[in-house]
């Protein structure tokens, strides 16, 4: 099942660099793997933002939770998360 899901980082202003560096090296081998598999399809910034859209690919609900409180910076982000269905009109028989 696919997901559209927008998703906004607000870490805290007084986080040591530190801190927010080793979060943000884990986050990115995380989505990396992510991506490889097939789970994280699409990911693109949002100009100006700490922001990003994504399309994800999961089995269910339930695989989807567990893939995006796996993140890193979970803790920190603000998501919209809206499931998709192929549209009848489709020309692309392969998104599904």
């Amino acid at each position: 099942m696919l997901y559209h899901i927008s998703m906004t980082v607000k870490l805290p202003k007084d986080m040591d660099e530190t801190t927010a560096t080793g979060i943000k090296a884990r986050e990115k081998a995380y989505s990396q793997d992510l991506q490889r598999s097939g789970v994280w399809r699409h990911l693109w910034r949002v100009t100006g933002q700490y922001e990003n859209i994504s399309i994800f690919d999961c089995r269910d609900n339930e695989h989807l939770h567990e893939v995006l409180t796996g993140l890193p910076l979970y803790p920190y982000m603000e998501m919209k998360i809206t499931p998709l269905n192929r549209h009848p009109s489709s020309i692309h028989e392969g998104d599904q």
